[in-house]
């Protein structure tokens, strides 16, 4: 894996003041399908100094934990750490904290995450899959501060949720809970994850210049395999037809998803995060609007449907409050 530049990072709070509660300071990883981070911050999940790197998917787990092993002993020569939190892209069984697979990354099955982290930085770990630990971060001082319960989807390389109940991750039994990824659209077997993830709206988009190479679209997209989705937004701005018919269809595709969240638990808040989150309000309106359609009338009014406020520091952010809160010292900004 390439080396990233480290380098202090903007807070997702007011930097200025960390260290002023405690002094004690907690690491969090974020393992994805394409990112890898680092982080170590204080208790209120105010991050201090930052590792990413982008995940090489070909060299599989074994070349994260590698990368993850020359980050721990940066972080151990310049911090004293309290514990570790750790938000794994894919079904974790939370009480032993093993992974039980990775749905894009290879070396990860049955691999017992917690142990082999705990073994190289000797203190308390807790690992949950990243949506949870996103959600928890976007409940207590992002998008859902104040709000319960809040449910939480990501849109990166695959889909995922969280929900947050009374300021707690809701676990259901192992080995998981809140995979609206793979929540059916349709019995033929499409599910949320290959029509809303990233790549999904990647494929989408390629096949959209395909069948028509006109406009913004596809002129920044011809050619392109791989990362389409990043210009959505932009081609959205310059009023392209085709973008603007894709984006119906995705935010459809998700708002049925939701729906079915909405009839389960009735969240208060539902957060949109991840990758292609950052599509902004046009895609945020659009979900909102679809929904409308889709849940029936006795529970309105609908949740509030809002935009990440962590952005892509959800799951770092989450990971050090649950890291915090394994030892007792999380501070519930939100309280």
């Amino acid at each position: 894996m390439p080396h990233p530049s480290t380098s202090i990072s903007h807070a997702p709070h007011d930097e200025s003041a960390f260290g002023s509660v405690d002094a004690s300071r907690f690491m969090a990883v974020e393992i994805g399908g394409t990112k890898l981070q680092v982080v170590v911050g204080d208790g209120e999940g105010r991050i201090q100094h930052r590792w990413r790197d982008e995940v090489r998917a070909e060299l599989g787990g074994a070349g994260i934990r590698e990368r993850l092993e020359q980050i721990f002993v940066e972080v151990k020569r310049g911090y004293e750490i309290a514990a570790v939190g750790v938000g794994f892209g894919g079904p974790v069984d939370v009480k032993s904290g093993r992974i039980r697979c990775s749905h894009q990354i290879e070396g990860w099955a049955d691999y017992a995450l917690r142990d082999w982290v705990g073994e190289r930085v000797g203190v308390e770990v807790v690992v949950d899959n990243d949506a949870n630990v996103a959600a928890l971060g976007e409940a207590l001082v992002g998008a859902g501060k104040g709000l319960n319960p809040v449910s939480y989807v990501t849109l990166g390389s695959g889909v995922g949720g969280g929900l947050v109940v009374d300021g707690a991750i809701y676990h259901g039994a192992s080995p998981g809970e809140s995979e609206i990824g793979h929540l059916r659209l349709d019995r033929s077997g499409a599910v949320m994850e290959l029509r809303c993830s990233g790549w999904a709206v990647d494929a989408r988009i390629r096949e959209v210049v395909r069948r028509n190479p006109v406009g913004r679209l596809a002129e920044r997209c011809g050619g392109m395999v791989r990362g389409e989705a990043r210009y959505l937004r932009e081609a959205l701005e310059a009023g392209d037809p085709q973008a603007s018919r894709l984006l119906e269809e995705v935010a459809g595709d998700l708002a049925f998803g939701l729906s079915h969240v909405v009839h389960l638990a009735h969240p208060e808040v539902l957060v949109l995060g991840g990758g292609l989150s950052l599509v902004g309000e046009a895609l945020r309106a659009a979900v909102e609007a679809a929904l409308e359609g889709f849940v029936m009338e006795a529970f309105r009014p609908l949740p509030l449907v809002r935009l990440a406020g962590l952005g892509e520091d959800s799951v770092p952010v989450g990971a050090l409050l649950m890291a915090a809160g394994s030892v007792g010292l999380a501070r519930r900004a939100a309280g």
